[in-house]
């Protein structure tokens, strides 16, 4: 089968990616973006977005994605479900595989694929999938109304994820393996201020139990120390907020990335050092989760796309 030949692919629909699509095809790149496997990104899966301007009085993260879906689609851009399997960036025109068959020919590439959530590499997180284990508070916070849940994690989005789970859930333990928070001060006053909210320092999470889903979590407290306790908690949810993994990997025989697997780019650009290959958004970010930030780095892939092309 012939491969097809674009100006501009994108690969992800986030922020970024949406955002991408929309400078490249004001631009008159014919840009054509491939969704993933999570349409709109993983801002499809919180509720209010507060911070991002234009919305004074927040806006959902499905809605939002949404319209910057349908203003992308506006402009003209081809948006296609399917996801990236395959790269070849060795030489242009770049060849991505699309669902391991179709293969795009492609002058400028703008990565986009964000990142997923990390496990704890747990045997229980698997035998409980869907039965009490979650990456996502907000995509399931709903079905742990007025119940106990516990949240792993120590850093901004773990303490998101309780607070949120706080407005639903009776009792909401957070599970922290350091003796501090690594959060952002206003979230870690947000927390302790919670009077639904227990923070258990120096704990670590070992197993789950239950008959027919997750009923509590095996604890230990100070783990190798000389006073560790080790105890059973009972528990409804279990949610995970560890951190993430870029979904860089089909990439890094081509592009520079950190130890984590996040694409290294040239300082204040989304440029990798491959010429007219861009990464925008968090598959670039280990820092700034923030939804303005990936749509501000897919513009600014959008238009390094066009001047590319340009020269």
């Amino acid at each position: 089968m012939e491969a097809e030949k674009v100006k501009c692919l994108i690969i992800g629909s986030g922020p970024a990616g949406y955002t991408a699509a929309i400078y490249a095809a004001r631009a008159n790149l014919s840009p054509v973006l491939y969704e993933g496997l999570q349409p709109g990104g993983q801002l499809t899966t919180t509720t209010d977005i507060e911070n991002f301007p234009g919305y004074p009085e927040g806006i959902s993260g499905t809605q939002m994605m949404e319209d910057l879906r349908k203003q992308a689609e506006r402009f003209g851009a081809d948006l296609r479900f399917g996801v990236a399997t395959a790269a070849d960036l060795s030489k242009s025109p770049y060849k991505i595989t699309i669902d391991e068959e179709k293969v795009i020919e492609a002058q400028t590439v703008i990565i986009a694929t964000g990142a997923a959530a990390k496990y704890l590499g747990l045997e229980d997180e698997k035998k409980y999938a869907g039965m009490g284990v979650s990456a996502c508070a907000t995509c399931d916070g709903f079905f742990y109304r007025k119940k106990v849940v516990a949240v792993v994690g120590g850093g901004d989005t773990a303490c998101e994820e309780a607070s949120y789970l706080a407005g639903l859930a009776s009792k909401v333990y957070l599970v922290v393996r350091k003796p501090f928070l690594r959060a952002s001060k206003i979230m870690q006053k947000r927390v302790m201020e919670n009077e639904k909210i227990e923070v258990l320092f120096e704990h670590n999470a070992v197993g789950l139990y239950g008959d027919n889903g997750v009923e509590g979590v095996h604890l230990v407290k100070r783990m190798g120390e000389a006073d560790e306790q080790r105890y059973d908690l009972a528990i409804d949810g279990f949610f995970l907020a560890i951190g993430h993994k870029p979904n860089s990997d089909i990439f890094k025989p081509y592009v520079d990335t950190d130890e984590t697997g996040y694409i290294l780019t040239e300082p204040g650009t989304p440029r990798t050092k491959v010429p007219g290959v861009f990464a925008a958004g968090d598959v670039a970010d280990p820092h700034y989760r923030q939804a303005i930030t990936a749509a501000a780095t897919g513009c600014m892939a959008a238009i390094e796309a066009e001047r590319f092309l340009l020269n």
